[in-house]
């Protein structure tokens, strides 16, 4: 279960689409989650890699090194 709190004006939008198109707010809600959830998730995940870098808790490994690892040569 999820409650959200939305602007005034994105609540108005979302009531109209849901109203137009017979689909729940909560539908649309669901959907714009499950549309970002995974950019969201790769944004945490780069963020974190780029901080355990700075901070020496990992190294990096070359292009061709993991191109010979993954078989991708020509």
């Amino acid at each position: 279960m999820l409650a959200l709190r939305l602007p005034a004006d994105i609540e108005a939008r979302l009531d109209a689409l849901a109203k137009r198109t017979g689909r729940s707010k909560s539908f649309y809600a669901r959907e714009a989650i499950l549309a970002h959830l995974d950019d969201l998730e790769d944004i945490y995940l780069a963020e974190q890699r780029l901080s355990d870098l700075a901070a020496g808790r990992s190294d990096t490994v070359p292009l061709s090194e993991l191109i010979e690892r993954h078989g991708l040569e020509d």
